[in-house]
């Protein structure tokens, strides 16, 4: 009789030290844990120095909550290192529980409603007989001799390939990978190293690294060029925020402070030089991936 009555008071200690880890709920402890990458300007860094640092300090003000970062580099076993990962240090919680940025179609987690459009852009400098270009189609007027001496940067399987395939250019390409193994390169050195150092003569990146590293390189001789939507090629994709599957009032939670504070974040993306499309001008290529 001991022993069970033993073992009963033990299997109710345990239910009773499990029952708040059952019952706990994503920022039931009023901390807003971020999910971000170290050294992913103007994104983010372990600084706070990028537009999603800026953006979640933002809505951890609106929430009342303390600012928390999980990071690791975004590239392959993100998601399950951040936003799948348990908390080593607090028992029913996990590392991070709110990614900030992540394309529309993003099916690692459940998002919010987007809460802005960016397009693909080419970078160059003045003075180098590109001034007349407006729009990227216009360095198809170039003169022949000139244009046929153009070195482009351009990151593989992203749409400026499709670009340049598309008017016999690629070629005259340096391709970059989207993801490297070295924990110190970010995708903006096309830009603030190798365009600025002249291995280049135009830089093609995703708009918020081209706007951002062309404003921020320390060169004063750099000019933006956005990709405008087109239906032939997609250059324009929507921007949303993602939580864990199944967690419905959290990801309610985020979505409402989001939509409280969109012109804050608006003014956010102005700041780091990132070209927002509207979205009455969104490509109809096809659904935002």
């Amino acid at each position: 009789m001991k022993y069970r009555l033993s073992a009963a008071l033990a299997l109710a200690a345990a239910a009773t030290l499990a029952a708040p880890l059952a019952s706990a709920e994503t920022g039931d402890d009023k901390v807003l844990r971020v999910c971000a990458d170290p050294n992913n300007l103007p994104l983010s860094n372990d600084k706070g120095e990028g537009y999603e640092n800026k953006i979640a300090e933002l809505l951890a003000k609106d929430l009342g909550y303390t600012l928390e970062y999980a990071y690791f580099p975004h590239r392959m076993g993100f998601v399950r290192m951040t936003l799948r990962a348990k908390h080593e240090k607090i028992p029913g919680k996990y590392k991070c529980d709110l990614i900030v940025g992540v394309p529309v179609g993003f099916d690692m987690g459940a998002t919010i409603k987007p809460y802005y459009r960016s397009t693909y852009a080419m970078v160059f400098k003045k003075g180098r007989g590109l001034d007349d270009v407006k729009l990227p189609d216009d360095l198809l007027k170039l003169p022949p001799e000139k244009l046929s001496k153009l070195k482009f940067g351009v990151f593989s399987q992203t749409p400026p390939v499709d670009w340049l395939l598309r008017n016999k250019l690629f070629d005259q390409a340096i391709s970059y990978q989207r993801q490297s193994g070295d924990p110190g390169a970010y995708p903006g050195e096309i830009v603030e190293k190798d365009l600025v150092a002249d291995k280049l003569d135009v830089a093609m990146a995703w708009g918020p690294i081209a706007g951002y590293f062309a404003k921020n390189s320390g060169a004063t001789d750099l000019v933006t060029v956005g990709f405008p939507p087109e239906n032939n090629v997609k250059f324009d994709y929507a921007i949303t925020m993602a939580v864990r599957y199944g967690e419905k009032d959290w990801k309610n939670k985020i979505d409402e402070a989001v939509q409280r504070n969109l012109p804050g974040i608006q003014a956010i993306l102005t700041s780091y030089g990132v070209p927002l499309i509207e979205e009455s001008q969104a490509s109809q290529t096809a659904a935002d991936r």
